[in-house]
């Protein structure tokens, strides 16, 4: 038999009332509070804390509280990644960050999602889709990434867009929903 966890991470329909994953939100809840509740100076906590609650990545993350996610073990980040304050991350899937990432205030990343059919969206199961984030990606502050989402290297998100379909390397997108603005040219991505 398929563990309830099993089908969530694997992106099939779940039951988030399973005794197991309740357990690893609440144990989510109280590390996020604990690093929420952090001083300014106290950095190398806070760096315990993120390695403790992110699935990898933690120990050289900078990450301004606060900061709020569903499990944090689903959160992978690559070298020198910076989300600045507020940031949400719905984790029932991987969420991935490539090197270099920089998030601005307020972003959200999606990758919890529910049916479309009523009846199915009114039994209380969920669904999760993984987003994947490249190298050197900017994400302004407001913005929005929805599941299933692939965002490229060197690709900026406009503060506020709204994203749902994949971002190609190398370009701006803005707007709900986001689309692409312009190419970045070589010469502006090194």
């Amino acid at each position: 038999m398929t563990s309830e966890k099993a089908k969530m991470l694997a992106g099939e329909p779940y039951d988030p009332m399973d005794p197991q994953l309740r357990a690893e939100r609440r144990a989510a809840r109280q590390l996020t509070s604990l690093f929420n509740e952090t001083d300014p100076t106290e950095r190398e906590r806070r760096r315990t804390l993120l390695e403790a609650l992110f699935g990898s990545g933690g120990e050289t993350a900078f990450v301004e509280p606060p900061f709020h996610c569903d499990y944090g073990s689903q959160i992978h980040v690559g070298e020198d990644f910076f989300a600045n304050f507020g940031c949400v991350f719905l984790d029932v899937c991987e969420i991935r960050f490539g090197d270099q990432c920089m998030l601005g205030p307020g972003v959200h990343v999606y990758t919890a999602t529910h049916p479309l059919d009523a009846a199915a969206r009114t039994s209380g199961t969920e669904l999760g889709d993984p987003v994947e984030v490249g190298d050197r990606a900017w994400i302004g502050g407001q913005a929005v990434i929805n599941p299933g989402v692939t965002i490229g290297d060197d690709a900026v998100v406009a503060a506020g867009a709204v994203v749902v379909d994949d971002v190609p390397d190398g370009v701006v997108v803005g707007g709900n929903p986001a689309r692409v603005i312009r190419e970045i040219d070589e010469q502006r991505r090194n």
